[in-house]
């Protein structure tokens, strides 16, 4: 299997915050990204999975992603 690029949407709403996330990430399936999300997001931003919600996931080229750390392990 490959690895693949999705860029994930969606929204974190918790009692005191509320904002839009689009985040690309490396995975072999789209769960897999889901997964990736909930996991940096809890880890990161102390927000729980019950508060966040991806609304949409697609997968992505190396030409369409700006961050460049994918970009760079894209090469390899």
């Amino acid at each position: 299997m490959r690895v693949k690029i999705f860029r994930v949407e969606g929204t974190i709403q918790s009692p005191s915050y509320q904002t839009n996330f689009v985040k690309d990430v490396r995975a072999l399936k789209p769960e897999d990204a889901i997964d990736k999300i909930y996991k940096e997001f809890g880890s990161q931003h102390r927000v729980k999975r019950i508060h966040m919600k991806v609304t949409s996931i697609q997968e992505i080229s190396v030409d369409e992603t700006e961050d460049s750390v994918i970009k760079s392990l894209a090469d390899w």
